[in-house]
């Protein structure tokens, strides 16, 4: 009988990226495929600026820019006639912009970062069965060369999609429905002039003013390479029933015929902007969207992510990307609870964090489709509110304030303080200069790791003397309470002299000699920033006190 703390089922983006961060974390785990090979499609392409940091922080995003092209916006045309340009354009502080990447190349890419831990994807082996126990999960796992093999494991992940088998053996329902809408999807090169890098939305109305044709074109890497996704003509879709699969969730590709270069080309002619010719159809399909939610992210030893948790109408790019997160939300907290680490409440809250955040993707991305009845747009109006509309888009505002993990802190006259909140993304700054680095670096290059960070601000107060004093306490006191698992700084504001403390004194000192620091956090003399290994203001404490630092982190460690 094999035994393995984790088995993550499935090895698409999301089970990936949870085997490679279990991996990155420490953790012996096993993932398991039921298909031979990997697909050779595009299928996903959108990644979003927080995927991207995401990546930073796993060690893969230059492996991921190298691949990637740019999306810079979207050109919209209705009745043929052009529409203001939508720039996706992100303020300067956000190191990574949208981007495209066929989800083949993701799944390449994510593999190949994971054979760097010496674990490879199990191909084909289907997962035939789960039964859970009080302290353990019994898998059943059929491989390709008849084998049935029975494997014992602390936990089991459920990335294996729409389908899947390890939520129904958790017992979770997936409630929602589905669009009557079909479409057809290409990966085709197109001859046309159009700029590189926008994505083309095309839509022709009715005498009522609805959408009755509709084409995407999405840029991907290669010489005017796009996916493009169109709405299937009635005769062709015929009478096939949106939820025909022996589930009942009418998800996915396949569905149908897939349609061939010149039905391609037909869309092209009534909806182009410009006469061009389509050629070098890599991959087509059929596509039809379904939207449902699972009900809880976990029962006991059990859990689902991505696509197993949550589908809705592609628009955006927010499901392959909501997925990778979902993964990495979870993944870190699986690693504590291997290591025996975690409070009994570290596991319950990644459905606590995870499950808004799909009912707002799954309600956003509905309601956009209905509004304009069809999925796929990922459209973005310009106007006073267009920045906001685009973090979303981005993923950037996606917080837990209300995980039982964040602390919630308030000014001293009771309203909210500046900058950041316990439960926020950690933003990125630059500037930042260490005793040993001639070259500036960024708080991101100090959150590249597996461990809790501590950044505790020092102005002129806390640079020296007692304030100092105090500081490394809660330094040494946290790092006691995190097990070890804890990396603290010393940020020193712009206007304190480098000679304010002795070289070599713990912890390591970076200064804010940019003043960015200070301006994306808007910390008080003495007051420390707690941040989670994905990337989240765990929480705020002004002024830094070891007792309350140590009395937060118990909230994660035993």
């Amino acid at each position: 009988m094999a035994h393995v703390d984790v088995l993550v089922v499935g090895a698409g983006p999301v089970g990936l990226t949870a085997a490679a961060e279990l991996r990155r974390h420490g953790v012996d785990c096993r993932i398991v495929d039921r298909l031979a090979v990997p697909e050779p499609f595009a299928k996903a392409t959108g990644v979003l600026p927080r995927t991207l940091e995401v990546w930073d922080a796993m060690g893969l995003v230059r492996e991921a820019l190298d691949h990637a092209v740019p999306h810079r916006g979207q050109l919209v045309f209705i009745d043929g006639k052009p529409r203001p340009r939508v720039e996706l354009t992100l303020p300067p502080e956000i190191p990574y912009p949208f981007a495209t990447l066929p989800q083949c190349t993701t799944e390449r890419l994510l593999a190949e970062h994971l054979a760097r831990f010496g674990t490879e994807v199990e191909r084909p082996t289907e997962l035939r069965s789960v039964e859970m126990r009080p302290d353990e999960v019994e898998a059943v796992l059929a491989h390709a060369d008849g084998r049935i093999e029975r494997l014992h494991a602390r936990y089991v992940v459920g990335c294996d999609g729409a389908h899947s088998l390890v939520r129904k053996a958790a017992g979770l329902t997936f409630e929602g429905d589905a669009f009557p809408e079909q479409y057809m999807i290409g990966d085709v090169e197109v001859d046309w002039e159009l700029p590189a890098g926008y994505s083309m939305r095309a839509v022709n109305l009715d005498v009522n003013g609805e959408m009755d044709d509709m084409l995407v074109c999405i840029p991907m890497p290669g010489v005017r390479r796009y996916w493009l996704s169109m709405l299937r003509p009635c005769a062709q879709a015929g009478g096939e029933n949106p939820s025909s699969a022996p589930d009942g969730i009418g998800l996915g590709l396949g569905d149908g015929q897939a349609p061939d270069l010149g039905q391609i080309q037909a869309v092209l002619n009534r909806l182009s902007p410009e006469v061009t010719t389509a050629s070098t159809l890599r991959w087509s399909s059929t596509f039809r969207t379904s939207y449902r939610l699972v009900d809880r992210y976990r029962n006991g030893r059990l859990f689902v992510a991505g696509d197993a948790a949550h589908i809705h109408p592609p628009i955006g790019g927010q499901g392959l990307n909501t997925g990778v997160q979902d993964a990495y939300n979870l993944a870190w907290k699986l690693a504590l609870a291997v290591r025996g680490l975690a409070t009994d409440d570290l596991l319950e809250s990644y459905h606590a964090e995870r499950h808004p955040v799909a009912q707002e993707v799954v309600d956003r991305t509905v309601r956009h489709a209905r509004t304009v009845r069809h999925p796929g747009s990922g459209l973005i109006s310009n106007g006073d509110d267009a920045e906001m509309i685009l973090r979303r888009q981005a993923q950037l505002l996606v917080a837990y304030p209300d995980s039982p993990l964040t602390q919630q802190q308030q000014a001293a006259d009771g309203t909210p303080a500046a900058g950041p909140a316990p439960g926020d993304r950690a933003p990125d700054c630059r500037g930042l200069l260490s005793d040993l680095a001639t070259y500036p670096r960024r708080l991101f290059d100090l959150l590249r790791t597996p461990r809790h960070v501590l950044l505790l601000f020092a102005g002129a107060e806390h640079a020296s003397g007692d304030g100092a004093v105090r500081l490394e306490a809660c330094a040494a006191e946290a790092h006691r309470a995190a097990h070890g698992l804890l990396d603290a700084y010393l940020v020193t504001a712009a206007e304190v002299p480098e000679n304010a403390r002795p070289v070599g004194l713990r912890p390591p000192r970076v200064r804010d000699a940019a003043g960015e620091f200070r301006d994306a956090y808007a910390p008080h003399d003495g007051e420390a920033f707690l941040i989670r290994p994905d990337g989240y203001l765990s929480g705020r404490f002004h002024p830094a006190v070891p007792e309350r630092l140590t009395a937060h982190l118990r909230r994660t460690f035993v």
